[in-house]
């Protein structure tokens, strides 16, 4: 007998790469829509914050679709969510592009700022640093490769530190940089696993575990 498959709902805010996600989160198991609707993103059993461009335009559009709320209030009942590159940086307090600042999410103390590395944006394939006891890289091979495309990224961890998590995975492009956070129900990163082949979508499919 086949396991049903998770509803999840990518959050629709006015931000690109919406069906990208998806359909690699379709490919993964999952029946998925694509909405701004508040009930919707609420009631699925995952959400996901895709993101590309600029964290103020991310913002903005979050905003105007009441999407940070959506997220705390998902949070507040341990409900899963997922935010992908830009999805992933607004999260935090606040990100510093072109000397502007905006506010974030708040969700994670810290600060999103220009990698200083030679070559920018950072735009390809990337090893990571996963921590021991991972539940989103679970299975994969430690010398796997994941798609990044960003200019921005977290240099530092400012969140709280706890037993049994948050768990940090890292990258490095010219510096050591956050490549994704897995925080009980809010999990993100900064790499596209809908970009990411075979890897990325056995990212998805633990993540889709995780919420079943």
């Amino acid at each position: 007998m086949s396991r049903p498959r998770p509803t999840v709902v990518v959050l629709d805010y006015g931000s690109g790469n919406l069906r990208s996600a998806e359909r690699a989160l379709q490919r993964a198991g999952a029946e998925t829509a694509v909405t701004a609707d508040a009930k919707s993103a609420l009631d699925a059993a995952g959400l996901v914050v895709p993101g590309v461009g600029a964290f103020a335009a991310c913002m903005a559009g979050l905003r105007a679709v009441g999407g940070d709320e959506i997220i705390r209030k998902r949070l507040a009942d341990a409900r899963p969510v997922l935010g992908i590159c830009v999805g992933m940086q607004i999260l935090f307090s606040r990100g510093a592009e072109h000397g502007e600042e905006t506010d974030g999410c708040g969700l994670w103390p810290g600060v999103v700022d220009r990698l200083e590395a030679p070559v920018l944006p950072h735009m390809g394939w990337n090893t990571v640093g996963a921590p021991a006891g991972s539940a989103l890289f679970a299975g994969l091979d430690p010398g796997e490769r994941f798609y990044f495309v960003h200019s921005y990224a977290v240099r530092s961890w400012a969140g709280p530190q706890r037993p049994g998590g948050p768990l940090l995975t890292w990258a490095e492009h010219g510096q050591p940089f956050v490549a994704a956070v897995e925080d009980g129900p809010l999990t993100a990163t900064q790499f596209h696993p809908e970009k990411s082949a075979d890897a990325g979508a056995a990212l998805l499919a633990n993540w889709l575990e995780l919420i079943r």
